[in-house]
Parts: C-alpha cells; sequence; structure tokens
C-alpha cells in the first residue's frame, strides 16, 4: 500500500527562497512536489505576496515565476475568514495570522517557512501541522522513505 503524499503549505518566504535559488533546501521542496512525491498547498495571500514581492525585489524572474507556478499546479486554498485571523492572532503577530489559519484550515501535515515568527515556537491548536524550515522538512521527509 502506498503512503499518502505529504501535504505542504507553503507560506510566502518558503515559496521565494525555492523559486529564487538553483540549489538548497527550499529549492528541493519545490523539487520534490514537480515530481509528485509532496503535495504542495497555497493560499491566495501567499500567490499575491509572493508576484509582489518577486516583481519588486527580482523582476527579471517575475514570468519565469509565474510559469513556474502554473506548472507547479499547487492546491489553492481561499484566504481565511476573519474570525480565523482573529482567532489565530491570538497566538502570533497579526500579519502572519492569515498564513497560520489557512495552513492550518488546509489539512497540511507541514507549514513549511523561513518567517521568524513561526521557526521555534510552540503553538496549541488542534492540528497535527508541525511549522519547519524547508531543511528540517526535507528531514522528515528522508526519514519516511526509509
Amino acid at each position: 500500500m502506498r503512503k499518502q503524499r505529504p501535504k505542504v503549505f507553503l507560506d510566502t518566504s518558503a515559496l521565494i527562497a525555492g523559486v529564487a535559488s538553483v540549489r538548497g533546501a527550499a529549492r528541493a521542496v519545490l523539487q520534490l512536489a514537480e515530481i509528485g512525491l509532496i503535495e504542495v498547498i497555497v493560499s491566495r495571500q501567499v500567490i499575491v505576496e509572493a508576484d509582489r514581492n518577486i516583481e519588486e525585489k527580482l523582476p527579471e524572474m517575475l514570468d519565469g515565476y509565474r510559469e513556474f507556478i502554473e506548472l507547479l499546479a499547487p492546491v489553492f486554498i481561499d484566504d481565511p475568514r476573519q474570525n480565523d485571523v482573529e482567532r489565530f492572532s491570538k497566538m502570533i503577530n497579526y500579519a502572519d495570522a492569515p498564513i497560520f489559519a489557512s495552513a492550518v484550515n488546509s489539512g497540511a501535515d507541514f507549514l513549511i517557512t523561513w518567517d521568524k515568527h513561526f521557526i521555534g515556537k510552540k503553538f496549541t491548536i488542534r492540528s497535527n501541522l508541525k511549522i519547519v524550515t524547508p531543511g528540517e522538512f526535507l528531514k522528515y521527509f528522508r526519514e519516511s522513505i526509509e
């Protein structure tokens, strides 16, 4: 019996790092998604933020980024409802609450991020969501296939 693919929610920092780098952990995560070994989930907010940041800071990559997102075909979820944002803002700063709420609501197994507001923090939530850096995710992934 084949094990279900891990579901990973990428935040903006991990998505941009994966697109902008030719190697590195975030890029490896995107490569796992490209070959179908993991399922990538993003919210509309993540795509809009990444698009805006790439257009502003790496404009030469914008067309390639947009083509890559089309090819990657992540699962798109709607941004969270305001009451979810309010609930999660009690645990993390308000600006990051929509990402946290989206990751939890999506049913993802992992939230992959470079955001310092998430890394190393313990949150009490009713979810199996693990918040990890790209490198930490790769470690989990390797261990799961051994």
